[in-house]
C-alpha cells in the first residue's frame, strides 16, 4: 500500500460512508512533487468527527507521515461539506494534520474544528487541480471561492509567515511570491512558477534571495538547506519590497482618486 492509499484508508476507516470525496492539491497538482513537498489531501465529509475518531485519525497519520516513517510529510485537511458549501468566509476546518505540528500532537494536542482562512486557497487549488482520489469531481462537491476571499485569505496569513521568516526562510519567501502572483493574476501557481513571475518583476538587488529559495525548493531536502550570511542580510529588504507590492494589490483604490 502506498502512502496515498494509507491516508485514504485511515480517513475511510474513521469516517466510513460519510466521506464524500478526497482530493489532491498542492505541489502534486500545481506542478510536481519536489524533494521536500508534502502530500496534500483534502477530504470532504458529511459530518464532523467526535473526539475518539479525531484521536484515531491522528494516531494513524503520525505513523505514516514524515521522515521518521521514511515517507513524505502529510498534510491532511478534513472539511464538513455544509461548512464550506455554500461558501462563506472564514471557512471552518474540521481537522488538520500537518507534519510541522507533530511536536504539539505528540504532546497531547488533538486537532479540533476552527476557522481557517487558508481553506479559500486550498479549495481553489483543489478545484483547479481537479484530481479526485475518491468521489466525484470537486466541482460537484465544492463551490468556487470569490476572488475577494482569496485576497483576504492571502493577506490574513502574512503575520504568521513573518513570525516564521527566520526558521522557515525558503517556504516563507516562496509563499510571499505566490501571494503576490495570486493577487496580481487571480490564479494560484506552483511555488517555483510564482517565484519565476516574481523574479521577472523584482529589481536586481532583491532577486538573489528568491533565486536561492527557488533552487532549494527544486533540489534540496530541508536538512540540506544552507543560507550564507550575505544572503541572510538580503532577506528582510526583499520581503519588505514584496510586501509593499502585496499591499498595493490588496488595498482598494480610493474612489475619490485622492
Amino acid at each position: 500500500m502506498n502512502q496515498l492509499e494509507e491516508i485514504l484508508a485511515w480517513a475511510d476507516g474513521v469516517l466510513g460512508g460519510d466521506v464524500i470525496g478526497a482530493y489532491l492539491h498542492g505541489s502534486a497538482v500545481l506542478g510536481e512533487l519536489r524533494p521536500a513537498s508534502d502530500v496534500d489531501v483534502l477530504v470532504v465529509s458529511r459530518r464532523s468527527m467526535d473526539e475518539r475518531e479525531r484521536r484515531a485519525l491522528l494516531g494513524g497519520l503520525l505513523g505514516i507521515s514524515g521522515s521518521r516513517n521514511r515517507a513524505r510529510p502529510v498534510e491532511l485537511i478534513v472539511v464538513v461539506q455544509s461548512d464550506v458549501q455554500p461558501w462563506r468566509y472564514p471557512p471552518i476546518c474540521d481537522f488538520l494534520y500537518g507534519e510541522w505540528l507533530r511536536a504539539e500532537y505528540e504532546a497531547g494536542k488533538v486537532p479540533q474544528p476552527e476557522p481557517m482562512p487558508d481553506l479559500a486557497l486550498l479549495i481553489t487549488m483543489v478545484l483547479t487541480g481537479d484530481h479526485p482520489l475518491t468521489g466525484p469531481p470537486p466541482a460537484q462537491v465544492l463551490g468556487p471561492v470569490p476572488h475577494s476571499d482569496l485576497v483576504r485569505a492571502s493577506v490574513a496569513g502574512i503575520p504568521g509567515l513573518l513570525d516564521n521568516l527566520d526558521g522557515d526562510t525558503r517556504n516563507v519567501l516562496l509563499t510571499f511570491a505566490r501571494v503576490w502572483t495570486t493577487l496580481a493574476t487571480g490564479r494560484i501557481r506552483s511555488k517555483d512558477a510564482a517565484a519565476d513571475r516574481a523574479l521577472a518583476r523584482l529589481p536586481p538587488e532583491h532577486r538573489s534571495v528568491l533565486e536561492h529559495a527557488r533552487q532549494l525548493y527544486l533540489d534540496c531536502h530541508y536538512s540540506e538547506e544552507r543560507w550564507s550570511e550575505e544572503l541572510r542580510a538580503q532577506v528582510r529588504p526583499h520581503v519588505d519590497h514584496v510586501l509593499a507590492e502585496i499591499d498595493r494589490l490588496s488595498t482598494p483604490a480610493d474612489p475619490r482618486g485622492d
